[in-house]
């Protein structure tokens, strides 16, 4: 078997030389390089000149974010400790990066201000991965630094002693009856603490459980402790014990008691992802076979049921030929980069190109866009993953198109979403408004991959063949493997038996050249260096960017689909078969068929019309009680599921309680106050389903969303249609509407003010007073010029409309008439007359005498 350290596919860099036009000289690669170098400068000096120590930079405020003085985000702010996030995530980026002096001065920053005995609740994942991860990435390059003999001669391994505490800290989360983690913990209390405000939660996602092996076994090796080791090891084992045997695919929600599937659909975008990344990058950073093989088998299900190239979907596990829904999410862009250290170049480049099109077409990846490469979620948050793709795609083939691809990155993050104190999310890619956050990963991952991609071996301080990237990029030695010794209770070994603790693994049935090591370039390009460019141009035009569609010649047969449904054309469509409608077919073409081999056109003898994108029904929550008593509307979105509302004649009324907790992801507490009424619940923790379930159970007769994207609102944001949870929401019935922040923040603002607020949930057409009919009044207005206090005899024992004159004023032009013509002017009276077609008409003099200007006229 090849040496661990050749499964780094970054070995192949430069062999294969493209002859496509994109090639790139070296000069132009220094200017990008030194590009990339400005706008790491201005991401991390913006945050640490308005943000240190706060986790993390509010971009377009221009100051940090301190967990508990912002509006609550939800499940986003588990991210944030109080333990500068984005200062520890960014520290072995500084040595990438080359900035060694920037390296040690930050170095001493974390040493000296971070502390970790906080009483926060955090995300035991994210801190993982960032802060851990962090930790340890910094020490490994704190100690190479050190032993070069040139820098870092005080360092003491401060940053490993932080790391071991903050895995202590950790560590109570695993305090479960299955070894799958809590997904929060509280740093200074823990998880069963009275005081910790956490433990109530039961389920987590599966890269949540499945991505602490990097980081807890590396901290294992360096630390001597094997406890970290062995708790991320059974965790592992037991996501790999549940997971389905018919297909080999795992769910994206489980029961961290039981160990039972909360959520079924599988696929390898969010909830999923980093557990199949872990299982291949473990074998390569621990040398255990155990991870490899399992990793394969799960690889093949994935090739079978989710890989339909470019696409990436989403089945459901226990019958994998069902897709569970029609839109991917943009953090499945990981999975190109990991089918290069898989060896399965092919797919990689489908992919990859499917997710580079879309980019051509929205600027950025959305947050969710469907399978037809319309946006379904239009936030943008930064994020790295097709950039680290595009990395790992040049250094396997060393074709000069992906250094294109990592120019319009640079490109685009330029021009979209820098702002003067940074770099800032996009709240929506269709309208380009920003959000103010930017995440650390930005600074961990973004500007790591980028610099990497323009950087030649012999330009970079360390040797990055020696370091295999977390999936937050942080860099642990492949060393570990022979320098450090296994842990000894290693419990994923081959045995008789199948158990939780002690698992056979299966000898995949189709083993292929790549199973246990990385292929040759021989291999990948057979006397072929175009290989790549050769799979790309099937998909160059795929999202309809770049040129018009010109369909080639075709010819005709005719298939006997007797079915006025769609279900014929989608059952086509997954076969590969594209169907244009004959009467597209031009008179020019007819003369070429039988000249045109191979390409034919499909007839379906049956009506099949062509439907409209479905269109989003805007819903409104109508505040109906004093002081408002209707006036105040807030535009919502609608669900997929629940109580149809457009069926209700009069919508859904009652009085609004928050839910607690606000999430509405845990055991209800205020089910007294909750029954009969509707529910306020932040978004974020879990699925609305999840969210919708609990609350109905609680006695609540509808429930408003509030989204916990700060600052998002419905004028420049889109309107969607909350979906369920992939499985069956029939059980559903109550009424639900989104609110996006802004107007949920009018919502729960009067709630504070008033505490006793009815609503009304219904469509927009519907609200109240929005049908009546306008009706006009008409009334003659009499005017007359007086001096300041002087008053008309009789005026005021009724209503009276005063315009006062200043003398230096000038109301009419001057013009010089005779006395008559001026007393006429005078005494001229008007009247606004309204008329069938709303026109404003003087009235004659006669209508002086009109009876409506009497003491008793109702103005």
């Amino acid at each position: 078997m090849m040496m661990l350290k050749t499964l780094l596919i970054t070995s192949l860099l430069g062999w294969v030389k493209c002859q496509e036009s994109q090639s790139m000289t070296s000069e132009e690669k220094t200017v990008i390089r030194d590009q990339i170098i400005e706008m790491f400068d201005h991401a991390y000096g913006s945050y640490m000149k308005y943000a240190y120590p706060a986790d993390e930079l509010m971009p377009l405020s221009c100051r940090g974010r301190v967990r508990g003085l912002e509006p609550n985000r939800g499940d986003i702010d588990d991210s944030l400790g109080k333990f500068s996030l984005t200062l520890i995530d960014t520290l072995d980026t500084l040595v990438v990066l080359n900035k060694l002096d920037e390296f040690e001065d930050a170095v001493r920053k974390a040493v000296k201000d971070v502390r970790l005995d906080n009483d926060v609740v955090v995300s035991v994942f994210e801190t993982n991965i960032r802060v851990l991860g962090g930790l340890l990435g910094a020490h490994v390059m704190a100690d190479l630094l050190r032993q070069r003999g040139d820098r870092m001669q005080w360092y003491q391994d401060e940053l490993l002693h932080m790391a071991k505490e903050l895995g202590h800290r950790l560590l109570p989360a695993f305090n479960t009856t299955s070894g799958l983690p809590y997904p929060k913990v509280n740093l200074r209390y823990g998880v069963l603490n009275p005081l910790s405000r956490t433990g109530t939660e039961s389920d987590t996602c599966t890269a949540c459980a499945g991505t602490m092996i990097l980081e807890f076994a590396a901290l294992s090796r360096m630390s001597g402790e094997s406890v970290f080791e062995e708790h991320a090891r059974k965790a592992m084992d037991v996501l790999w014990d549940r997971r389905q045997r018919g297909s080999d695919l795992v769910g994206t929600v489980i029961n961290i008691h039981n160990g039972e599937w909360v959520r079924r659909d599988s696929g390898v975008g969010a909830g999923i992802d980093s557990y199949y990344e872990y299982l291949m990058k473990a074998y390569i950073l621990l040398g255990d076979n155990v991870f490899l093989e399992r990793f394969n088998i799960h690889y093949s299900a994935i090739m079978k049921y989710i890989s339909q190239p470019p696409l990436l979907l989403n089945v459901h596990m226990h019958n994998p030929t069902v897709s569970v829904r029609s839109w991917m999410d943009s953090l499945l862009a990981f999975f190109p980069g990991l089918q290069v250290l898989r060896g399965d170049l092919k797919p990689a480049i489908e992919t990859h190109e499917m997710l580079y099109q879309v980019t051509k077409q929205h600027k950025f990846l959305p947050e969710a866009f469907t399978t037809e490469f319309r946006v379904h979620w239009g936030q943008h948050l930064l994020r790295p993953e097709f950039a680290e793709s595009t990395y790992y795609l040049y250094k396997a083939t060393g074709d000069p198109y992906y250094l294109r691809v990592g120019q319009s990155i640079v490109e685009k993050l330029n021009a979209y979403a820098r702002v003067p104190c940074g770099f800032a999310a996009v709240q929506d890619v269709r309208t380009g408004a920003h959000e103010d956050r930017m995440d650390s990963f930005f600074l961990a991952e973004m500007f790591k991959y980028l610099y990497l991609l323009f950087s030649e071996k012999s330009q970079l301080p360390i040797d990055i063949d020696d370091y295999i990237f977390t999936t937050e990029a942080h860099l642990l030695p492949v060393s570990l493997s022979t320098t450090k010794p296994p842990c000894k209770s290693n419990i994923t070994v081959r045995a008789l038996a199948s158990s939780l603790t002690q698992e056979t693994v299966p000898v995949s049935q189709e083993e292929d050249l790549f199973t246990h090591s990385c292929p040759s370039t021989e291999t990948l390009f057979p006397n072929n260096p175009s290989f790549a460019k050769t799979i790309r141009d099937s998909y160059k035009y795929l999202t309809g960017v770049g040129r018009a569609f010109r369909p080639l010649p075709v010819r005709e047969i005719e298939l006997p689909l007797h079915d006025n449904g769609m279900e014929p054309v989608e059952f086509l469509k997954s076969m590969g078969i594209s169907l244009t409608p004959l009467n597209e077919l031009s008179a020019g073409d007819t003369g070429n068929l039988k000249e045109h081999k191979g390409v034919y056109r499909v007839k379906l003898v049956a009506e099949v019309s062509q439907t409209a994108e479905e269109e989003v029904v805007p819903h409104v929550v109508q505040l109906i009680s004093p002081p408002f008593l209707g006036r105040t509307v807030l535009t919502a979105g609608p669900a997929k599921f629940g109580m149809d509302l457009s069926k209700q004649e009069h919508g859904v009324k009652g009085s609004i309680v928050k839910a607690s907790p606000y999430t509405a992801c845990g055991p209800i507490d205020n089910t007294v106050e909750l029954k009969g009424r509707i529910a306020l619940a932040l978004r974020g923790d879990c699925m609305f389903a999840a969210k919708a379930r609990r609350l109905q159970e609680a006695g609540a007769i509808g429930i408003i969303f509030i989204d916990h994207r700060e600052g998002s609102n419905s004028e420049e944001t889109p309107l969607f249609q909350m979906v369920g949870d992939g499985d069956s929401t029939e059980d559903i019935t109550l009424a639900l509407v989104f609110l996006f922040s802004r107007e949920g923040a009018v919502l729960t603002a009067a709630l504070e003010e008033h505490h006793n607020v009815d609503v009304l949930l219904l469509p927009k057409e519907r609200q109240l007073g929005h049908d009546k009919t306008e009706k006009h009044v008409g009334m003659n207005i009499k005017l007359r010029l007086a001096e300041e206090g002087e008053l008309e005899e009789g005026a005021a024992r009724g209503p009276t409309l005063e315009f006062v004159l200043e003398k230096d004023e000038v109301l009419l032009q001057e013009e010089e008439l005779g006395e008559e013509r001026q007393s006429q002017q005078q005494q001229q009276q008007f009247c606004a007359k309204a008329t069938e077609n709303d026109r404003t008409e003087p009235c004659s003099a006669d209508s002086s005498q009109t009876p409506n200007s009497g003491p008793n006229t109702n103005p």
